[in-house]
């Protein structure tokens, strides 16, 4: 069986799937860029537990985790089964690896899932099991989840990130919802980050991007908070220790929201 790559994608907003926009359309042309999978294994940055949670639900609902956007959105589904018996491997893996993972037997699709699987897989018929995000926790400990579950790539399950590989939310509702001009000078601190970025997966130096808070240039303007850029770190470690990311999507939003995406192999 083909070894998978794994995935990091920037979801986006809700509305994404009603947008005509170049990161739609990326996440739509996602089956083109990997064999199709058997099962997908998702790490969202909207699923924060205590630790590391795996779902075991086998019939998924959906979870509307946001306001104010365009009705049609609340009526939406994505009915993609679970995997009870895959998500006991994956608790197994998680086990063995000593990160002690706790599983939820009943959780819906949030955004950070349903919206970019809806795109790229619009047919539901791939199981899906959801992971968590820990948001106490590093850079370090979200690899070491991923680089658990790296197994599973030779048995044809696409492991994916999804969270956003920018997320400064302050200045994208002051643009969207005020009307104001975005600073002129964070377009340049969103692009010197995400080069950064760009540069240390494309060489697959783990030890800068651990250290992402101290070597990246203007973290804390790109992520006032740390929880979407951790499912990056996940995807990384779940590629193996070899792993190396190529950018595969890079537009930006408002000049200054950017929607990088990348495959690791």
């Amino acid at each position: 069986m083909t070894v998978m790559p794994t995935l990091f994608i920037s979801h986006g907003g809700p509305n994404i799937v009603l947008a005509d926009t170049p990161a739609r359309h990326y996440l739509e042309q996602i089956p083109s860029l990997l064999p199709r999978p058997r099962a997908i294994v998702i790490n969202s940055a909207h699923f924060e537990t205590d630790g590391v949670a795996v779902v075991t639900d086998p019939a998924p609902g959906m979870i509307y985790d946001f306001g104010g956007f365009a009705p049609e959105l609340y009526q939406m589904t994505y009915p993609a089964p679970g995997d009870p018996a895959l998500a006991k491997q994956v608790l197994g893996l998680l086990d063995q690896a000593g990160l002690a993972p706790h599983r939820i037997s009943q959780r819906g699709y949030d955004h950070g899932t349903w919206t970019p699987l809806k795109l790229a897989y619009p047919d539901a018929d791939i199981p899906v099991v959801q992971i968590s995000i820990d948001p106490t926790r590093d850079a370090a400990w979200h690899l070491s989840i991923g680089r658990a579950l790296a197994p599973l790539r030779e048995e044809g399950v696409l492991v994916i990130g999804s969270g956003h590989i920018t997320h400064n939310l302050r200045a994208y509702f002051s643009v969207l919802r005020q009307g104001a001009n975005p600073d002129p000078a964070l377009a340049g601190k969103v692009k010197a980050f995400t080069d950064w970025f760009a540069d240390k997966l494309a060489a697959g130096d783990t030890e800068a991007l651990l250290d992402w808070k101290r070597r990246a240039p203007y973290p804390a303007e790109n992520h006032p908070t740390d929880e979407h850029l951790m499912p990056i770190f996940f995807a990384y470690g779940a590629a193996g220790e070899k792993g190396r990311g190529t950018r595969t999507h890079d537009s930006v939003d408002d000049g200054f929201f950017a929607n990088d995406s990348y495959l690791f192999q």
